[in-house]
Formats: C-alpha cells, sequence, structure tokens
C-alpha cells in the first residue's frame, strides 16, 4: 500500500492562506504592493551603487549582492504566494517543488552569511582603518561572497537530496511554498533523522553567523569606545546602525522560524513568521540602508539631480 502512494504522489497543492477565506483578496492586494516596493527598491539600491562612484567600496559592493540575493529570494516564492492566493489549488510537480527549495535555502544561507561578512567589513573598517583597503581587496570581497553562495549551495544540495528521497504519502503543504518543516511533514516515513538534520543545518546557518557578528561588534564597540571625541564615537557607531538593524530582524526571525520547537507553533504562526521573513525583510534591508546611511542618501540625491539636469538640457535643445 505504502508503495502505491508514494508513486500516486506527484503533484502537492499548497494550503496557502485559504484558512483567511475572504480576506485572501485583501491579502493579495497588501502582499502584491509591498512586494513591487521589495523589488523596486533592491533595484534603486543596485543600481545607485553601481551607477555612482562614491559607493564603490567593499561594505557597499556587499549591500549590492545582498540585494541582489534578496531580489531574487523573492522572485524564487512571492509570485507563486500571489498566484496562489486569486486561483486555489494549483499543484506544483515534486521536481517543481524540489527546485523551490533548492533555491529558497541556497539564498536563504547566503543571505545569512553575506551579512556575516559585511559585519567582518565593519570591524575592520572601524579597529583596522589604516590596513582597511589592503585587508578588504577586491580579492577578499569576491571570496567572501563566493563564500557565501557556495555554503548556500552545499546546504541546500544536502536539504534537498534528504527530503526528496523520502516517500511521500499526502499531498497537500500547508504552507505557501516548499519550505522543509512542512514538506517533510508528508512522508510515510519517520523522518527523525531528516529533522536532525535539518536542526543541525539551520543552527549552523543562524548560530555561527551570528556567533561571528556578535564577536565583531564586541571588537567594534571596544574600539568605538577608545575614540577620544564624541563626535567621532557617533560618526563611527553611525557607519554600523544599519547593518546592525538588519541583523537583529534578520536573525530574530529565522531563529523563531528555524530553531523554535515545530509543536510550539500553529499555522497562523508558522504562516506569519514565513511571511516576515520572505516578504518583509527582503523590504526591511533597501529602506534601513536608504533612510539611515547618509552616503547612499547623498547618492540618491545626486542620481535624481542628475536626471533632472539632463532632462532640462533635452527640453532646451528641443526648444
Amino acid at each position: 500500500m505504502q508503495r502505491r502512494n508514494v508513486t500516486e504522489v506527484t503533484d502537492l497543492i499548497f494550503l496557502g492562506f485559504s484558512i483567511f477565506g475572504k480576506h485572501q483578496l485583501t491579502l493579495f492586494v497588501v502582499f502584491l504592493t509591498v512586494y513591487i516596493l521589495t523589488l523596486t527598491s533592491n533595484v534603486i539600491i543596485v543600481t545607485v551603487i553601481r551607477v555612482d562612484r562614491h559607493l564603490h567600496t567593499p561594505m557597499y559592493f556587499l549591500l549590492s549582492m545582498l540585494a541582489s540575493s534578496e531580489t531574487v529570494y523573492t522572485l524564487v516564492i512571492v509570485p507563486r504566494m500571489l498566484s496562489s492566493l486569486l486561483f486555489h489549488n494549483q499543484p506544483i510537480s515534486l521536481a517543481g517543488c524540489a527546485t523551490q527549495m533548492f533555491f529558497f535555502v541556497t539564498l536563504a544561507t547566503s543571505n545569512c552569511f553575506l551579512l556575516t561578512a559585511m559585519g567582518y567589513d565593519r570591524y575592520l573598517a572601524i579597529c583596522s582603518p589604516l590596513r582597511y583597503t589592503v585587508l578588504m581587496s577586491k580579492g577578499v570581497c569576491a571570496t567572501l561572497v563566493c563564500g557565501s553562495f557556495g555554503t548556500g549551495l552545499a546546504m541546500a544540495v544536502l536539504h534537498v537530496a534528504a527530503m526528496f528521497n523520502l516517500p511521500f504519502c499526502g499531498t497537500v503543504v500547508e504552507h505557501f511554498f516548499c519550505d522543509i518543516y512542512p514538506v517533510m511533514k508528508l512522508s510515510c516515513v519517520d523522518t527523525t533523522i531528516n529533522e536532525m538534520i535539518n536542526y543541525a543545518v539551520s543552527s549552523f546557518v543562524i548560530l555561527v553567523p551570528v556567533g561571528l557578528i556578535f564577536i565583531s561588534y564586541v571588537f567594534i564597540i571596544s574600539a568605538i569606545l577608545k575614540i577620544a571625541s564624541a563626535e567621532g564615537r557617533k560618526k563611527a557607531f553611525a557607519t554600523c546602525t544599519s547593518h546592525l538593524t538588519v541583523v537583529i530582524v534578520h536573525y530574530g526571525c529565522a531563529s523563531i522560524a528555524y530553531l523554535k520547537p515545530k509543536s510550539e507553533n500553529s499555522i497562523e504562526q508558522d504562516l506569519l513568521l514565513s511571511v516576515t521573513y520572505t516578504i518583509i525583510t527582503p523590504l526591511l534591508n533597501p529602506v534601513v540602508y536608504s533612510l539611515r546611511n547618509k552616503e547612499v542618501k547623498d547618492a540618491l540625491r545626486r542620481a535624481v539631480g542628475k536626471n533632472i539636469v539632463t532632462d532640462r538640457i533635452a527640453l532646451s535643445g528641443e526648444v
């Protein structure tokens, strides 16, 4: 009987937000608005960093990589989620589910380690300013980015290989995308080993970066406190506040979602947490860095001013 059920499961269906009934159309409008803002803001950040020579520094290179990763990350999840809010019970093949999970794990893990690399960048900038340009060369930046995505790929291969070797009996995923635990619950067999693998990987992906960032900020704060002038301390700490804000929100949500015992979460809580780290956090990153970062705001003003001047020249030429 189990063998027959396994061969029959070729497609899965997302439960999604069906528990919210008639409010799904409202959710669609809200999520679509946030999604458009997320894509727009991340594209603006990447574009401004690319065209403004004042932002051609290691910190903003890493920020552009994070914004690019966040953009693809939302593309993997959100369009399908929006579609399921309008058209219910749309099936997804097991191969499609595996593909979505692969990219989700790759990019989510990469983002964690990119934030760690950004913390390391701030540590070098404040604690070793005279050697900063040497220690954070283009080669080092490229290595940090490749290491982040390489770690993400390794974690994704491990997760997907372990998950999709399981036999599946259920077809309804109690989620709006192919996240690890909701898909695991569809298995016909005991998943204790898979749960252990998932918890170990989640602990590594969350706790190791958090530990490294914490150590970086211990040294950063120690160095800032040694600065004689209050203005100097304020300026030094201002370069870290954007990163620190994003880190707290990002790892806070990830820790609750993946390190908290699953038995403690209801479906509604899981959906809320998932919405936070798949939709809200990718929007938070560019908003925080644009609103709290003077250099980015100045670059945006220069870009807008340049466009206004170009338009005026074009109009005067036509006249």
